[in-house]
């Protein structure tokens, strides 16, 4: 049997979307250190080139090494999406992505095979979702769609239903999602959780909305707890955020993410 790992476990994203990981990772595992970066710096990496995102990638990556993580959860639907099969074997933690495990989660979902995916534009170029839910169903109807405005509005906190610009988005974005008639919808960037409210309300109560940052994060739990290698303690985990842009900022917007309250416990890095 392993040893007890007190080691804490990384989670990094572009900018807040990866707090909808570190929300599940909390409440699956409250005995668990967890360091979050942010590179709020340099959001959206989804409008970026493939080796823009790979540079961030393991620059985000070496800083969470250097708090001697665990593992590494790539929070970020357009990392994983671009850039994780090149380096993940290029580091001795288990790196996370939030792909496959999305994936599983959706095939499971669906009752009718019509599954929408939407995320950055990188993400949904890359083709990704549509090659990994392919090779495991090839009779699945997909229907993909690029929403580059979303994560520009949800890192300005334009997330709650009834305001009109993030309701005119989603109804523009989304409408060939609504007439392909999918049952299912993969939130393919981990930023989108927060409109599930004006998203949920445009495409109507049969839709399943899979969260790609809570599904990579329940993984993860599962993985360390068959592989022994949760810390002792059950309670009382400590949390760090890692930010490279303003503190105030980050820390109003997480507060909404998490439902608690994170001031104090942020710090403002540098990655260059």
């Amino acid at each position: 049997m392993a040893e007890m790992d007190n080691r804490p476990i990384g989670v990094f994203d572009s900018g807040l979307g990866g707090l909808t990981a570190m929300a599940t990772l909390m409440q699956r595992l409250p005995g668990e250190d967890i360091c979050y970066l942010g590179d709020t710096g340099r959001v959206p990496y989804g409008v970026r080139s493939r080796e823009t995102i790979i540079k961030y990638t393991r620059q985000d990556i070496a800083f969470l090494l250097g708090l001697d993580v665990k593992a590494v959860v790539v929070a970020c639907g357009t990392v994983s999406a671009v850039a994780l099969e090149q380096i993940r074997g290029d580091y001795n933690v288990p790196i996370y992505g939030v792909l496959e495990p999305t994936v599983e989660v959706a095939l499971a979902q669906t009752k009718t095979g019509k599954i929408g995916i939407i995320g950055t534009e990188a993400t949904i170029n890359s083709g990704a979702y549509e090659r990994l839910l392919r090779a495991a169903d090839p009779d699945v109807e997909l229907t993909s769609r690029a929403c580059p405005l979303f994560v520009p509005l949800v890192e300005n906190g334009r997330v709650h239903p009834g305001d009109v610009v993030i309701e005119t988005v989603v109804a523009e974005y989304l409408a060939p999602i609504k007439a392909a008639g999918v049952d299912t919808l993969i939130l393919g960037c981990t930023h989108y959780p927060l409109l599930e409210a004006v998203i949920g309300r445009f495409l109507g109560p049969n839709v399943a909305l899979i969260s790609s940052g809570r599904a990579a994060a329940e993984r993860v739990a599962r993985d360390l707890a068959d592989e022994d290698q949760l810390r002792a303690q059950k309670e009382g985990g400590m949390h760090r955020y890692f930010v490279t842009d303003s503190v105030a900022g980050f820390e109003k917007l997480a507060s909404l993410f998490l439902q608690q309250d994170v001031s104090g416990d942020v710090e403002r890095v540098e990655l260059e």
